[in-house]
């Protein structure tokens, strides 16, 4: 007996979770998808354009692509490769564009070597990354090396989509943003290739954001038209540089957000990682 009650004072000092007990009652909760996500390597979301989604290199203009980050948690990383000044030829084979145009009205190439940028995204994007391509704002330009025709830029835009494709990546296209151009009260869209991106979309299976109409659609909710052409003040000098086109810091923030708010209405996974 004297022995019975020594094992059972022995067993009483023995910590409980030494022997299995577990004082958790039910199973352990489980992770959301958004933690999961955030719990993940980073994504990463490369972007390709031109100064309207570039980083600034001064205090204005300020690109969309920017403000991008912010909106999203640790899980994804925006690698922002815009530049301005590009089209997407020129994005893609810059030095190489030459200033003469060949018998079909587009520039010759001196070379097909791919610019370090595009070199880069080919060589850092792996699978479950995301590529945004928008462009179409300097590609209208008559001359070279700029000009790009609207064939020429579909074929462009569906290869850079297949690229990331290939590489197990997901791309997302883009219309140009619209410049703020108004008709009496109303804002209006102003930039081509629309047709383009939507079939480089269709073919490749790409969903496609049509910024062009949303950034209209916001600029006309916000009432910037009817102005008097004014872009240092007023809600459209706080919106735009001191032109029509480029964004201070507050513009490409409303951007941004638009661009992000179209991942969640078009369900695109990417929006799993915003904030």
């Amino acid at each position: 007996m004297k022995k019975l009650r020594w094992l059972v004072a022995l067993a009483l000092l023995i910590p409980l979770n030494l022997v299995g007990v577990s004082f958790i009652d039910g199973p352990a909760c489980a992770s959301t998808p958004r933690e999961a996500a955030a719990a993940a390597a980073p994504v990463n979301v490369w972007l390709a354009g031109d100064s309207t989604m570039a980083n600034p290199s001064s205090t204005c203009p300020v690109g969309w692509g920017s403000q991008f980050g912010a909106l999203f948690n640790s899980g994804a990383a925006v690698k922002n490769l815009a530049v301005a000044g590009r089209s997407i030829q020129t994005w893609l084979y810059e030095g190489n564009v030459t200033s003469t145009k060949d018998s079909s009205g587009e520039c010759v190439l001196s070379s097909t070597t791919y610019s370090t940028r595009w070199q880069q995204m080919l060589t850092g994007m792996v699978a479950g990354d995301y590529l945004f391509i928008q462009f179409g704002i300097n590609d209208g330009d008559t001359n070279c090396p700029r000009h790009v025709g609207t064939a020429r830029y579909q074929q462009l835009m569906t290869m850079m989509a297949q690229a990331a494709l290939a590489r197990g990546a997901h791309p997302v296209l883009l219309t140009a943003v619209a410049a703020i151009t108004c008709s009496g009260s109303t804002a209006v869209k102003n930039r081509g290739f629309v047709t383009q991106t939507t079939a480089a979309g269709s073919a490749t299976g790409s969903p496609v954001i049509d910024l062009q109409t949303l950034s209209v659609s916001y600029y006309n909710s916000v009432k910037l038209c009817p102005n008097n052409g004014d872009y240092t003040s007023g809600a459209v000098g706080a919106f735009f540089c001191n032109d029509h086109t480029h964004f201070e810091t507050y513009g490409a923030q409303q951007i941004a957000r638009l661009v992000a708010s179209a991942l969640r209405s078009q369900n695109i996974p990417l929006a799993a990682y915003l904030l």
